[in-house]
């Protein structure tokens, strides 16, 4: 009879994982919420803009001279001034330009639809990893753009019936937002081997908090930050609750779960930001919409899924 010692023990469910990919994806997707409340008080997207970056700025300072301290006890060579030149062109446009195209969208169309959108720009990936870098591009990607895109065609037709100027103007807006994102991860990539994430994206907001802030004194007078208390709470949720925490997150859950796993949690944060919508919000979604939304979540989470499936 062997000893209890002698037995190795089943290795736990990695719920931890799970909780912390759960959570980064409903804080993520908590984001459109926020900004929504904060423009009902009055905040417009510019200085709203500049009190994320800037309320997030001292993190991700921290952060990366911890990062460059690291790397200079270990003896590694500090990055080169073009490595980092890039860095901060694609951290303007995945984390300034990307967010400001997003924030001028929250303007126009609810909350729901937003998340919809951004949710597609894995596909954007896939295409413009075709046409400017090369990348093989899969039939599955086509078919998965092809339903994403129905489903967001009934959504834009049902709000276009009852409001067309600013259903145009928003989705054109957030449709830029997943654009220009999908442009960053790809010019990313690179950079990210070489640099490291952590290094790589405290560079990025860096940038990109450099560019808000300068965006922000050239077309607002500096009384603009003088807002109401609970305007500049929002901000901080914003800065703190909808993108430092959640990007820690999903970092600490990628340690723990498989790509797999994390991608199909991802599905998550459109259903959470239409729950959040419906409950902080007051916003409502016909049949018509929740069909398109169906549509949209299974075609991406099913493409997210088999892609990551196919790269581990």
């Amino acid at each position: 009879m062997s000893n209890a010692a002698d037995v190795a023990p089943r290795p736990a469910l990695p719920l931890t994982g799970y909780a912390l990919g759960a959570a980064g994806a409903i804080l993520f997707a908590s984001k459109g919420i926020i900004i929504k409340l904060a423009y009902a008080e009055g905040i417009d997207p510019e200085t709203l803009l500049a009190l994320r970056m800037a309320l997030s700025l001292p993190f991700y300072l921290v952060i990366g001279g911890l990062a460059l301290v690291r790397m200079r006890a270990k003896g590694e060579a500090l990055p080169a001034a073009k490595v980092v030149a890039q860095s901060v062109f694609v951290g303007a446009l995945g984390y300034w330009f990307s967010s400001y195209a997003d924030f001028l969208g929250l303007q126009y169309i609810s909350a729901s639809f937003e998340r919809l959108i951004l949710y597609t720009y894995p596909l954007f990936v896939v295409l413009f990893g075709a046409l400017l870098f090369g990348q093989p591009i899969r039939m599955k990607a086509l078919w998965a753009f092809a339903v994403a895109y129905g489903g967001l065609a009934l959504i834009f037709a049902e709000h276009f019936s009852t409001d067309s100027g600013p259903t145009v103007n928003g989705t054109f807006f957030v449709g830029l937002a997943a654009i220009s994102f999908a442009l960053y991860q790809l010019m990313a990539r690179q950079l990210l081997k070489n640099i490291g994430s952590a290094l790589f994206t405290c560079i990025a907001m860096i940038s990109a908090s450099l560019v808000s802030l300068a965006q922000f004194v050239m077309v607002r007078p500096l009384e603009a930050l003088h807002v109401s208390s609970h305007g500049f709470a929002l901000a901080v949720m914003i800065a703190i609750g909808a993108t430092v925490l959640p990007s820690f997150f999903m970092n600490a859950a990628l340690k723990r779960i498989s790509a797999q796993a994390n991608s199909m949690i991802s599905t998550v944060s459109p259903v959470a930001t239409m729950v959040l919508a419906a409950l902080v919000l007051g916003e409502s979604a016909s049949p018509t919409e929740l069909a398109g939304a169906a549509l949209v979540m299974v075609s991406i989470g099913w493409f997210t899924f088999s892609d990551s499936r196919r790269r581990g």
